[in-house]
C-alpha cells in the first residue's frame, strides 16, 4: 500500500483530499504545518500491513482546497477532523498526530467529544509558547511577504522546511513537501497560515490534558530544532498517564528522518 490521494470530501472549510488503505483496525494520521499527508508516505506501507489507515491533507494544505478568505486555523482544523471521522464512519479510531495535528486532534478529543482507541502525539504543537522566531516575524509582517517574486518565495519555503530536520532526507521528499506552496494559491495559503496562528487555540485545551480518555504515547525526536524535547516532557507531565519515547538523533520529522524507529514505536504501541 502506497500513499496516494484518490478521495475528496466536501467540508465546512472546503474540499479535502484524502486517501486510505490496508486492513485491520482503523488508524487516522493527522499531519501538521507546513506539511501535508505526504509527510506520512514512508510509514504508511508498514502501517497498512496492520491497520486500515486513513490520511488527508488539511484544508489549505497539500492537494486540498485553498481559496481567498479561507479559514484554516486550528479551531477550524479540529472541526474538519470531526467531519472526516463522520465521512469515514469512524467512532473510536487509533490516531497518530504530528506537529499542529496534535492541537487539532486534542481539540477534537477534548472539546468535541471524539473518542480514540489509542493515541500517539509525535513532536506536537500542544502547549504555549509555540512558533520559531521566524514564524513570529512572518506572522507580524504577512503583507510584506505576500507577492514576493516566485524564486524568492521558493527559497523561503525551502529554507523554512529544511529547518525542521536534524538529518538529511531524500531530496525528492523535500521537493514534494515544498511543491504545494509554490502555486499561486499555495503561496497565498502559506502566508495565511502564519497570519491565522493563535496560541489561544492551545491555551483553551491545556487545562484538560489530564482528561484524555485513552491510552496515549508521546514520541519525540530529541534533536527537534523547532520544538525542544523539554516541551514534550512538559506535555507528558500534564497528561500524567502516558508513555514517553525519545527518538535519539531525530529532528522534528521522525517519520521521514528515522522511518524504521518510528514504525517500531508506532506498531509497538498501536
Amino acid at each position: 500500500m502506497q500513499w496516494m490521494l484518490d478521495e475528496s470530501y466536501e467540508t465546512s472549510a472546503g474540499k479535502v483530499a484524502a486517501g486510505r488503505g490496508g486492513d485491520g483496525p482503523d488508524l487516522v494520521l493527522a499531519h501538521g504545518w507546513p506539511w501535508s499527508s505526504y509527510s506520512w508516505h514512508r510509514v504508511i506501507p508498514e502501517l497498512a500491513r496492520h491497520f486500515r489507515v486513513h490520511w488527508y491533507d488539511m484544508p489549505g494544505y497539500g492537494q486540498s482546497e485553498k481559496f481567498d478568505g479561507q479559514r484554516s486555523s486550528l479551531n477550524v482544523q479540529a472541526e474538519v477532523f470531526v467531519e472526516l471521522l463522520g465521512h469515514w464512519g469512524l467512532q473510536n479510531p487509533r490516531v497518530v498526530a504530528h506537529d499542529f495535528g496534535g492541537a487539532t486532534t486534542l481539540r477534537a478529543h477534548l472539546l468535541h467529544g471524539c473518542d480514540f482507541d489509542r493515541y500517539v502525539l509525535m513532536n506536537v504543537v500542544a502547549m504555549r509558547p509555540w512558533g520559531s522566531a521566524f514564524f513570529d516575524h512572518v506572522a507580524k509582517n504577512v503583507e510584506a511577504f505576500e507577492g514576493l517574486p516566485s524564486h524568492i518565495h521558493r527559497a523561503i519555503v525551502q529554507a523554512y522546511i529544511r529547518g525542521a530536520f536534524a538529518n538529511d532526507i531524500d531530496p525528492r521528499d523535500l521537493e514534494r513537501l515544498v511543491a504545494p506552496w509554490l502555486t499561486e494559491d499555495g503561496a497565498t495559503s502559506f502566508y495565511r497560515q502564519f497570519a491565522q496562528a493563535d496560541e489561544k487555540y492551545t491555551e483553551e485545551i491545556e487545562p484538560y490534558f489530564g482528561d484524555i480518555r485513552c491510552e496515549t504515547k508521546i514520541i519525540w525526536g530529541d534533536k527537534d530544532p523547532w520544538i525542544p524535547i523539554a516541551r514534550g516532557k512538559a506535555l507528558r507531565d500534564a497528561i500524567r498517564k502516558t508513555e514517553f519515547m525519545t527518538l535519539h538523533g531525530a529532528g522534528h520529522m521522525p517519520q521521514l528522518e528515522d522511518v524504521s524507529a518510528t514504525n517500531i514505536e508506532l506498531l509497538n504501541f498501536l
